[in-house]
């Protein structure tokens, strides 16, 4: 059966009310209502439940969702009840903290490898892998059958190295590189530019600065 289409901005909202979810089973939370959850994700009640109506479920009345089982659709749809195999390319100290922190989640994802061009690094270990030399990518990627990339890696290389993960049969790139990259159909690539958000955030406090007079 074809799975049914769910919207981008859909998709963008899910982690959220995933997290949201955690914090009410950390609080011993066993149901909640459409209003609890959505002020929780941040969003407006019938936000919510249309977008969880994209998964199936549509709460019951009078009773609202059961948190367990909510967060198990989230996390179902999410792929975060797989073992997502992730290659990390470039390991300086943005590289060093992503590899911990993917280690440390747990949630759908494994480092299955680091990749790094410096010798200086190579060989290193980082979050319990050695670092490995660039120079065998591909030969990494298919090793450990990885479909996710994450690049951490100088502007001047990422569009060569994106095309190599590509190349290898990587499906998924998160990139914290403040380049565009060219990705062919059927890959999907993700951009966190920490510049650029800082940048439409100045921006933000300038127009508030001027209405402030």
């Amino acid at each position: 059966m074809t799975p049914r289409p769910v919207p981008r901005s859909t998709v963008a909202r899910l982690p959220i009310y995933l997290r949201a979810l955690e914090e009410l089973t950390a609080q011993g939370v066993t149901t909640t209502s459409s209003g609890q959850l959505a002020e929780l994700a941040g969003v407006g009640p019938a936000q919510l439940r249309r977008d969880l109506s994209f998964l199936g479920s549509h709460g019951v009345r009078g009773v609202g969702y059961d948190v367990e089982h909510l967060g198990e659709q989230v996390a179902t749809a999410l792929g975060v009840t797989a073992d997502l195999a992730v290659v990390i390319v470039g390991v300086g100290n943005l590289g060093h903290a992503l590899a911990n922190y993917v280690a440390g989640t747990g949630q759908g994802f494994r480092v299955a490898a680091l990749v790094d061009a410096d010798p200086t690094v190579i060989g290193t270990v980082v979050a319990g892998l050695e670092v490995e030399d660039v120079a065998g990518l591909e030969e990494v990627v298919r090793r450990e059958e990885a479909t996710v990339a994450v690049l951490a890696i100088p502007s001047a290389v990422a569009q060569e190295v994106c095309d190599r993960l590509v190349e290898a049969g990587v499906t998924g790139i998160l990139t914290f590189v403040p380049r565009v990259l060219q990705v062919p159909e059927g890959v999907d690539l993700r951009s966190v530019d920490l510049g650029t958000e800082l940048q439409i955030l100045a921006f933000h406090e300038q127009r508030k600065a001027a209405l402030r007079g």
